[in-house]
């Protein structure tokens, strides 16, 4: 089978491996939708120098597949069902991965793959958002509105947030927050982004900041951009190991700092199901995200543009053969 291989920082080969066997509670699964997001960039430009050459297979991970083959007793599913099947190791970028049961998630029937294949990070979303303190009738901040912040909105409107204000240094994602339930949002590619959210918040500073961009430049900012005594809930990957952060403004500002990953290890995937629910009962209308649909043979397209985010792109869509 073909698999994508991340071989060095930024470079990517396609190569030959053999088809992958399921193990006993395992199903082999052929990919028929996947999507990117800013972690596929972090693996393929931005990981620590031991970690390449990586795996046959990096980095695909929000995807929607069909069964192939079910190696044991696996009530509820059958071969040739949908899925929408979580891979935490990132080596769905193949023709063909193999998953354990319990990360096979059933899909409603009706809703395209391009649709529901966004539960995956919206799911991380709504696992991250249980981290959050009550959030009713307050002003909160979200930097980044790629996908993520586009899922943040989302959610921050649905639970109460008197204020959603996006953020974001390009244009194109700066306005579509708007669709995705921003109240407000920055362009602050030249504008002073705090004094923008001053201006309306009424001379004030959001008291919640959701940094969602993963920049050196974005998670000081974060710091800059929070109220004293504010939460800075810390969830765009960090494109570098390490980096200059402004330790004493968030000291003086006396800033509760949170981070939150592994939303795949969640019992029992309850975020991620109820991103599918949403997306199927049309609680969130995920198809203005989608702007650039790939076959798989233009992957390496596919990431560039990811990663530069020219083109109007947001959410990319890769179509297997």
């Amino acid at each position: 089978m073909r698999a994508l291989q991340i071989i060095a920082p930024g470079k990517a080969q396609f190569v030959e491996v053999p088809k992958p066997s399921p193990k006993p509670g395992e199903s082999l699964i052929r990919p028929i939708t996947l999507s990117l997001c800013a972690s596929d960039i972090w693996q393929w430009r931005y990981a620590p120098a031991d970690n390449y050459p990586q795996e046959p297979g990096s980095s695909g991970h929000e995807i929607i597949g069909i069964i192939e083959e079910i190696n044991g007793d696996f009530p509820g599913m059958s071969v040739g069902d949908m899925t929408l099947a979580l891979n935490p190791p990132q080596l769905g970028m193949a023709e063909y991965f193999t998953a354990p049961f319990n990360n096979i998630l059933p899909v409603p029937a009706g809703v395209k793959p391009a649709h529901l294949v966004q539960a995956q990070q919206l799911g991380t979303v709504i696992f991250a958002a249980k981290q959050l303190p009550n959030i009713v009738g307050k002003s909160v901040a979200v930097i980044g509105q790629g996908s993520a912040g586009l899922w943040w909105n989302t959610m921050l409107s649905r639970m109460g947030a008197s204020h959603v204000i996006g953020i974001d240094v390009q244009a194109h994602r700066a306005k579509i927050g708007l669709k995705f339930g921003a109240t407000h949002t920055i362009h602050n590619k030249n504008a002073d982004a705090a004094e923008s959210l001053k201006s309306i918040l009424d001379g004030e500073l959001p008291e919640i900041l959701i940094e969602a961009a993963g920049e050196s430049d974005s998670i000081n900012l974060a710091f800059d951009l929070v109220q004293d005594h504010g939460f800075v809930l810390q969830f765009g990957v960090p494109h570098e190991q390490s980096f200059v952060v402004d330790y004493y403004k968030q000291f003086r500002k006396c800033i509760t700092l949170k981070h939150i990953v592994y939303a795949s290890r969640e019992p029992g995937h309850t975020s991620t199901l109820a991103a599918l629910r949403m997306i199927a009962m049309g609680e969130v209308d995920v198809a203005p995200a989608i702007t650039h649909h790939f076959p798989f043979e233009q992957v390496l397209d596919a990431y560039e543009l990811q990663s530069t985010r020219d083109e109007g792109a947001v959410k990319i869509i890769i179509d297997m053969p």
